[in-house]
């Protein structure tokens, strides 16, 4: 099978990349990458494998993109000190615990 055989882009996983890695008060994550199915995934996952896992993006095409969305996705989670993609309810949520 080549990589042009549209049987390959349907069976081939490559191994996951660590492309960042933050720390918020509820543990440490890591962001990576990884192409399934022929097309690169971006996910945030708990670095010690515990947990829940996030899909960020799918269907990336080109690195500069894939750089800018790890950078923007980062900056987000220094800012509000939760896992971005976890959406709007884990900010209110985190919020008002802290405010209990």
């Amino acid at each position: 099978m080549t990589a042009t055989d549209p049987g390959a882009r349907h069976c081939r996983t490559n191994e996951r990349v660590e492309l960042g890695r933050y720390t918020t008060s509820a543990g440490e994550r890591l962001v990576c990458g990884q192409r399934v199915l022929g097309v690169v995934r971006l996910v945030d996952v708990p670095a010690d494998e515990q947990g829940r896992r996030y899909v960020i993006e799918r269907e990336l095409t080109c690195m500069g993109e894939l750089e800018a969305i790890v950078a923007d996705y980062l900056q987000q989670a220094a800012i509000w000190d939760a896992i971005p993609a976890a959406g709007p309810c884990a900010l209110i949520c985190d919020l008002e615990a802290t405010q209990s």
